[in-house]
């Protein structure tokens, strides 16, 4: 689908990122798909940085100091979509923001990303990606999250289903649908499971550009939640759905291709080059700061517990998933880095471009990683570990020089403002009613 075929649908929908991973836009008639190139729709730069309630930042400098000014919204190269989960044929147009020059607005989670992907392609070089992405189907009818009901037999689900078919097959509804929709999105799913958590699952989407990626990433959550309602039940990304049960993550992994094509991580071997232990050195030293962008809400640290598949030190192994960057096993060719630190809840621009821009500093700085783990990584001492709350992972990412060579300085400041006036907001609230704010909003 392109913008030319736009004109037949009722309404469209145009929606940018905000910096929690939100859709952000407005519901405009089919004739303005002609328009859209030209920058006819605009929103205020502040739409992007609100909260997760949608409130402008108390304090904001994008509000105060600029009279709340629009910027000018324009497509994305990922295209439209058509939205599978609203009855009406509807197609959403992907879109960025802009100054009225053209310029990119820092404030914009995908430039961002772009902004990092640049840094790779003046190498000539090309980053690939994939995600898994892990989420838990529940029913949130009553005052607590509850397991949704088997579709087959009526009852709640009880206990865990690792790997389970016939845990899969009860929802062929929902999955089949899914599979369906990802198809129509021009969403690369690849295998499904059923994961270790009550009503969990996790799919896997295919290696593809690192923008793609992460576009696809963020298309894939509003899909399942929107068909997960559908089908009578809800669908969430939360980190920490259940206190007493397994989390959602959210898994990348990459690697490097030069411009003939080549992985640049390769050298034949099963351990890998250079540039691989730069690439790690990287990510481990940049992970602390980057917690706040990694653990993203405050029910993000209940999910940061030892030996349930959440790595909380900043370690690496090969082919060992108690570390927090891993190296998978497979041919020399296919060499890559598994970020396995991210929550579900996890904003795909920002925590792709954290990831991709710690992998650069440290190929530049030619950093070395220590020594790989080997056996169970819960058990080190000394790792240096994610801050353990969402203040001081703010107060860490805003005083961090590496998150400066990531990140622009407008998007920390914006960033860690909107935090902390969630954290305030929070306090404000009983923590039985923390999760209806997250159920469909990370």
């Amino acid at each position: 689908m392109d913008l030319a075929d736009l004109g037949a649908f009722a309404t469209l929908r145009v929606a940018a990122a905000d910096l929690n991973g939100q859709m952000r836009g407005k519901r405009v008639p089919g004739s303005y798909g002609a328009k859209l190139e030209g920058g006819a729709v605009r929103m205020p730069y502040s739409a992007l940085n609100v909260d997760l309630w949608g409130a402008d930042i108390a304090d904001s400098p994008l509000v105060f100091d600029s009279g709340d000014a629009d910027g000018v919204l324009r497509p994305t190269d990922r295209g439209p979509v058509p939205m599978p989960w609203i009855p009406a044929p509807t197609a959403l147009v992907p879109m960025t923001m802009h100054h009225e020059d053209g310029r990119p607005f820092a404030g914009d989670p995908r430039h961002a990303l772009a902004r990092i992907l640049d840094r790779y392609a003046k190498r000539g070089w090309q980053v690939m990606a994939a995600t898994e992405m892990e989420f838990t189907l529940l029913d949130d009818s009553g005052n607590a999250p509850l397991p949704p009901r088997n579709p087959m037999t009526g009852r709640a689900l009880a206990g865990e289903a690792v790997l389970s078919l016939a845990e899969m097959d009860a929802f062929d509804g929902f999955f089949t649908a899914l599979y369906d929709g990802c198809a129509a999105m021009g969403i690369p799913a690849q295998s499904a499971i059923s994961e270790s958590g009550v009503g969990q699952f996790e799919l896997a989407l295919e290696h593809q550009p690192a923008l793609r990626a992460a576009d696809d990433a963020w298309l894939f959550k509003a899909l399942v939640r929107g068909l997960a309602r559908a089908h009578g039940f809800s669908a969430t990304f939360m980190a920490k759905p259940y206190g007493d049960d397994a989390g959602n993550g959210m898994h990348v992994h990459f690697s490097v291709l030069d411009a003939d094509g080549n992985n640049v991580f390769d050298d034949g071997t099963p351990k890998g080059n250079d540039v691989l232990r730069h690439a790690v050195a990287g990510c481990l030293a940049a992970m602390p700061d980057s917690t706040a962008i990694f653990a993203p809400h405050m029910n993000s640290y209940e999910r940061f517990v030892d030996g349930a598949h959440a790595p909380t030190g900043a370690a690496w192994g090969y082919d060992n998933r108690t570390v927090s960057i891993r190296i998978p096993a497979g041919p020399p060719v296919a060499r890559r880095i598994e970020h396995r630190v991210a929550g579900g809840d996890l904003n795909p621009y920002l925590g792709i471009a954290a990831m991709l821009g710690a992998a650069l500093n440290g190929i530049e700085d030619e950093a070395e990683p220590p020594a790989p783990v080997e056996g169970n990584a819960y058990e080190i001492e000394g790792l240096p570990t994610l801050a353990p709350t969402m203040a001081a992972a703010l107060d860490r990412f805003e005083a961090s020089p590496l998150m400066a060579r990531i990140f622009p300085a407008q998007l920390i400041d914006c960033l860690v403002r909107m935090k902390r006036q969630e954290i305030e907001r929070f306090e404000a609230l009983s923590p039985k009613e923390h999760w209806l704010s997250y159920l469909e909003t990370v």
